[in-house]
């Protein structure tokens, strides 16, 4: 598979933009950029400028959020409250192995949204199942 093909099935899998035709599909890999990793390498840092959301088309990363941990696998993807929010990051995200990803700077995906609605509406419906799966782990761990 060549590198288009691998973001545009990374793009595809992803709930934020389930159900976006081809065309705003492609729209959105120009507003990315390909990003490489090394293993080990922080692709993001707790307390990091949320300027973007990263979505993983190779290897292996790992999320940190104050000594939890959660793996990522290709098609995966972290940063999404970055792209609406803009705040300082609240995980630090690591590289396991070498890894491919696409970043989606937030001013040029912000930009896109603003001219294409509906896919902001899907991507708030993404958010709010996002955020109750995170409530329902958090009520989990406290006994709720």
């Amino acid at each position: 598979m060549d590198d288009t093909t691998l973001q545009m099935t990374a793009l595809e899998s992803i709930p934020f933009f389930a159900g976006l035709d081809r065309e705003d599909l492609e729209n959105i890999l120009r507003i990315g950029q390909p990003a490489s990793f090394d293993p080990g390498r922080a692709i993001v840092q707790k307390g990091d400028p949320g300027d973007a959301m990263f979505i993983l088309t190779k290897g292996a990363a790992q999320v940190d959020v104050g000594g939890r941990y959660h793996d990522l696998k290709p098609g995966d993807f972290f940063g999404e409250m970055a792209v609406i929010a803009g705040r300082k990051r609240m995980a630090t995200v690591k590289a396991v192995d070498a890894v491919e990803a696409i970043r989606i700077p937030a001013d040029g995906f912000q930009a896109f949204l603003l001219d294409h609605p509906a896919v902001a509406v899907t991507m708030l419906r993404s958010l709010v199942e996002r955020l109750r799966e995170v409530q329902e782990r958090l009520d989990a761990w406290i006994g709720a």
